[in-house]
């Protein structure tokens, strides 16, 4: 092991056993609560030869999840499955009375089996309503969830969420408890999975054809990549590199995915698949990761390129909107304008991540405004939504990320609301969340080889918990600066250490400060490093995260 990659283990509290996890060393599915009784209406679906129906969510998380329980259910025994995904730009977050006229539907057409079980993948916990008429109509819920659930629980037969209120695990089992706490829908989902081959309903072994999606789904709904998460979506990438799926491989082919990294996952594979709930309908994406034929896979997959286009331009053209507006000084930003609906949580995303200051960015829906909120540091926008739920007609979310909708003439009474409980918290250096801290500082260019970047794969995946490394090189000088792209918006630097070794740096989209440098200069570069391959040479460079 090298220097560099003793010193990454040693900040971050790791020690060996982290660069290796197990899959043995899976937390038991049977800890989270009410999981036995999820496995025994399992039972009871497959002996009854039950229509069962999994509603899930528009996001990657939710489609992934959903996809995941519909295999694990079929695989242990299940005939009968249909997904339903509510539509964001109808139905919102949470379960929709779609799910209730949709089973009574079925109830009434005698020449098919009416649905008799519903599962719920990534929401649900707080859908009392929407369970007690299911229940009304002799139909039975499940419900798996990662989301903050409220006092009252719905009136379920199960309901599966590691984030329950009601759930005390002993204290043997707390650390472990807090693992399964940071699932994504999905994770929780697969932990049903595993149950299910525990009771001997799934055959031992075949679940890990699921990890793929657990990857997927985990990774980009912005999960801590520590613990339980980390041995799961480790697998689960070894995984996707030989999926099954075709819809999968067609995606990462149109991606143009060459490495199949924490990256390629959040920047190339999800987006894609996002794009479908935000541009049009998260059907498509369902499709895509269901999908038996390549040339069907094919087709869904350019579809999907087709909307990430489109979504891309549309968030820049948002971006650029508000800029030009101007942002108050508020500690919170709460805006809104004429923007397509699907892409409000980037928007808000990319203001946070500009401005350093939460946000809420708002657009109208049908006679109100719907918005989505981002946030970081110590302010819960979960909680948030709790102290201002007199202003909202509905929310839900993470601490991180919210949806909200407001009365189409609320937004003031809001922006006011969220701002005087912001303040009310009295939190101090927020933005120290959000700092670029170096792991290693690094003295000569010379370590930064080939091989370390073979060692650092060892850390992946990357993400909430375990960052990709960020080196620093200090007082290096720089000898030569390009500008690249149609507009010279890129940046590429060498620069020189203090043996008068040169390396490359690059910075996409580089700031306005960063592209007045001329060559000269004493710089220091916090980088990330890459590889590198051109006419078939291999070499590291640094992709700069900050200069100073």
């Amino acid at each position: 092991m090298s220097k560099i990659l003793e010193q990454l283990l040693a900040k971050r509290g790791f020690d060996r056993a982290f660069l290796a996890p197990k899959y043995e060393d899976s937390v038991d599915s049977y800890l989270l609560p009410d999981i036995e009784k999820a496995i025994g209406r399992v039972k009871q679906a497959v002996e009854r030869s039950e229509r069962v129906l999994i509603y899930g969510d528009y996001d990657v998380d939710g489609v992934t999840a959903s996809t995941a329980l519909c295999d694990a259910l079929s695989l242990a025994g299940v005939k009968e499955i249909e997904i339903m995904l509510p539509n964001r730009f109808t139905d919102g977050y949470g379960m929709s009375k779609k799910v209730v006229q949709k089973v009574a539907e079925t109830q009434q057409k005698t020449e098919e089996k009416p649905v008799t079980l519903v599962f719920t993948v990534d929401c649900g916990s707080r859908n009392n309503e929407i369970v007690a008429e299911l229940q009304a109509l002799g139909v039975d819920t499940v419900v798996t969830d990662h989301h903050e659930c409220g006092e009252e629980l719905p009136e379920a037969i199960a309901i599966v969420n590691p984030k329950r209120r009601d759930w005390l695990p002993g204290r043997d089992e707390l650390e472990k408890a807090l693992e399964l706490r940071e699932l994504a829908g999905v994770g929780v989902a697969f932990k049903l999975a595993q149950a299910l081959v525990k009771a001997g309903l799934i055959p031992n072994g075949q679940e890990k054809w699921l990890l793929d999606l657990v990857a997927i789904g985990t990774i980009c709904d912005s999960m801590t990549l520590t613990g339980e998460n980390r041995r799961l979506c480790r697998y689960g990438m070894l995984v996707l590199e030989k999926t099954r799926r075709p819809g999968l491989k067609e995606l990462m082919l149109l991606a143009g995915v060459k490495k199949l990294d924490s990256e390629a996952i959040g920047f190339q594979i999800g987006p894609r698949l996002n794009a479908a709930g935000r541009m049009d309908t998260a059907e498509k994406a369902l499709e895509l990761l269901m999908a038996k034929r390549r040339p069907v896979a094919a087709q869904l997959a350019l579809e999907l390129e087709t909307l990430n286009k489109e979504r891309r331009k549309q968030q820049q053209t948002a971006i650029k909107e508000i800029e030009q507006q101007g942002i108050s000084d508020d500690p919170v930003i709460v805006v809104s304008g004429e923007w397509h609906e699907g892409i409000l949580g980037i928007i808000a995303g990319r203001l946070t991540e500009n401005y350093r200051r939460p946000a809420f960015v708002f657009g109208p829906a049908e006679g109100i405004l719907k918005g989505s909120g981002r946030s970081f540091g110590d302010f819960n926008l979960a909680t948030a939504l709790d102290i201002c739920q007199k202003y909202i007609i509905g929310g839900g979310g993470h601490a991180g990320a919210c949806g909200v909708k407001l009365a189409a003439d609320g937004l003031e009474d809001f922006r006011t609301a969220v701002n005087e409980y912001y303040w009310a918290l009295n939190l101090q250096d927020q933005e120290r969340f959000l700092e670029t801290e170096a792991d290693v500082v690094v003295e000569e260019f010379a370590e930064l080889s080939l091989e370390l970047i073979e060692e650092l794969s060892k850390l992946e995946p990357y993400g909430q918990g375990n960052a990709e490394p960020v080196f620093l090189l200090s007082g290096v000088r720089v000898v030569d600066v390009g500008k690249l792209g149609t507009d010279g918006q890129h940046l590429r630097l060498t620069v020189w250490d203090k043996q008068g070794k040169s390396f490359k740096l690059m910075c996409f989209y580089a700031p306005e400060e960063y592209l007045k440098l001329s060559g000269g200069e004493i710089i220091d570069a916090w980088i990330t490093l890459t590889e590198n391959e051109f006419r078939g040479i291999r070499s590291v460079e640094g992709r700069i995260v900050k200069l100073g």
